[in-house]
């Protein structure tokens, strides 16, 4: 394997310059690409779009898991909308199965306390994560520990 620039012609020797000559890349492989069970979106997002979106988030903060519900039920039409509403409705109904449980068995153990506490930072955190990029007209999946899948976008 030779180093270096591609040889140039010698004396005498014709250039093609038509032609390639030499040193050529060789054809991009074409391999099968994985393809998401989801599309990101199935075209531009609108401003309002993104503003109910981002409402879904947002408005845990607020309300709880209502904000969502409101937003999956009133506004979800759209499917950049109902993905992010029913992403934010699974955050929250994690949220308030977590502080059920752990919260009767912080009864029995104070220590236990400490999980829905931690869990609701992780929340905040996939919250907020998740509303910048419903802003931005993406979508990002939030792991599925901190939004059980329970509630599907479907359509």
């Amino acid at each position: 394997m030779a180093y270096g620039p591609p040889p140039s012609p010698g004396y005498g020797q014709q250039q093609n310059y038509g032609q390639q000559q030499g040193w050529q890349q060789p054809p991009p492989r074409t391999s099968p690409m994985p393809q998401s069970p989801m599309p990101q979106h199935p075209g531009p997002v609108s401003h309002d779009d993104k503003s109910w979106a981002l409402m879904a988030y947002l408005g845990q903060f607020l309300v709880g898991a209502v904000a969502p519900v409101v937003v999956f039920f009133g506004k979800g039409r759209s499917p950049f909308v109902r993905r992010h509403a029913a992403q934010g409705l699974n955050m929250g109904l994690a949220a308030i199965a977590v502080w059920a449980v752990f919260g009767l068995l912080s009864l029995l153990l104070e220590a236990l306390i400490w999980v829905p506490l931690g869990f609701t930072a992780a929340v905040m955190f996939f919250l907020v994560y998740a509303a910048r990029s419903a802003n931005r007209g993406e979508f990002r999946q939030v792991p599925a520990f901190v939004a059980w899948p329970l509630l599907k976008s479907g359509r």
